[in-house]
């Protein structure tokens, strides 16, 4: 267990996709004695389909409307540590909700990103045919908002999911006192 008192407070995890929200969530959430939940299952579980398929066949402006949605419904817990979409941070609406949180946000280059996500085929936005610079534009469109998170952990790229989750833990004590004032 953790030596200090969130009282209750969720933790959202932002970030670019491949950052590693949804494991590094789950670890957090351990550690603390929380619930963990990810917004993309959720969304898919609402929706009946995968995400590429919502994107395929509703755009991603129906994806988003489902985001919000879910994240206003989540939000409404505590105790619970969130993983998000990494373009949650895009509509002003959903930092009403993360805004009632602690907001880390998991930053990890382009290159480490890329990497990562070699292998994987669900991801709509990695459909471009220079997946590289498309990460990079939307890198660049979301890091001033990604900036907002009350924590920010750069990633390095050998370090572990549970080394990354205890370095969060271990800044949380640093902005507490402002989060359980506001």
């Amino acid at each position: 267990m953790t030596k200090f008192d969130l009282q209750g407070i969720n933790v959202f995890l932002i970030g670019m996709m491949g950052a590693g929200k949804t494991t590094v969530g789950e670890i957090i959430a351990q550690k603390l004695g929380y619930r963990f939940f990810d917004t993309d299952v959720l969304v898919s579980r609402v929706a009946g389909k995968t995400i590429n398929e919502i994107f395929a066949t509703e755009g991603e402006n129906s994806f988003r409307e489902l985001e919000t949605k879910v994240l206003g419904e989540i939000s409404a817990y505590t105790r619970s540590a969130i993983a998000t979409g990494g373009g949650i941070v895009l509509r002003r609406q959903n930092w009403s909700y993360l805004h009632h949180g602690l907001i880390i946000w998991l930053d990890a280059t382009v290159e480490t990103l890329l990497q990562r996500l070699a292998l994987d085929n669900t991801r709509p936005l990695l459909t471009s045919a220079n997946p590289a610079a498309k990460f990079k534009s939307i890198l660049e469109e979301r890091r001033r908002l990604y900036q907002q998170a009350d924590i920010h952990i750069t990633i390095e790229s050998k370090e572990t999911p549970a080394e990354i989750a205890a370095r969060a833990i271990e800044m949380i004590p640093t902005v507490l006192t402002t989060k359980n004032n506001n």
